[in-house]
């Protein structure tokens, strides 16, 4: 029995937004020039969050955020972040542990921009943490994924969350 329309556009949707997370991970590793130059590349040395935390954050917030700015364990974190659940939905494994931590990565961001320039209420922050949430609640690992193999894992039998 082959995938169902519904299931190649969800899991071409999980792959894209896998996308979206690693290429933010490569871009800030390497310095690529598309949101961060060379000279800024954390290869090099440099705080990958440090210019969206003392430049880019406003709101209520700001200065929590400012204050995580430059920090070794944030940077990691954030990086390890985008790198794990880039992957994670790329490859259709730990879909729900990507769902969630995802979500709560763009809740995150969400925050350090209160309100939205865009939009008094909504911006992609959140879409993205609702397909976010979505995803954890369906087989999408399943679709164009490894999620099925995965799943039938002698640890993900024994740990449902890493499903």
């Amino acid at each position: 029995m082959g995938l169902k329309k519904d299931q190649v556009f969800l899991g071409v949707a999980r792959i894209s937004l896998g996308c979206i997370f690693f290429w933010a991970f490569i871009d800030k590793l390497f310095g690529l020039s598309f949101a961060t130059p060379p000279d800024k590349a954390w290869l090099l040395g440099n705080a990958p969050t440090l210019g969206f935390l003392t430049k880019s954050t406003y709101g209520p917030f700001a200065s929590i955020y400012q204050s995580f700015a430059g920090s070794p364990v944030i940077d990691w974190l954030f990086m390890l972040g985008l790198l794990g659940i880039g992957l994670s939905l790329i490859l259709g494994i730990g879909i729900k542990i990507a769902g969630y931590s995802g979500a709560l990565l763009m809740v995150l961001m969400y925050a350090a921009m209160i309100p939205p320039k865009n939009n008094p209420l909504f911006d992609d922050h959140i879409i993205y943490a609702l397909i976010l949430l979505a995803f954890t609640q369906m087989k999408v690992g399943h679709w164009i994924g490894f999620g099925k193999l995965w799943s039938q894992t002698k640890l993900v039998k024994q740990n449902k969350f890493l499903e």
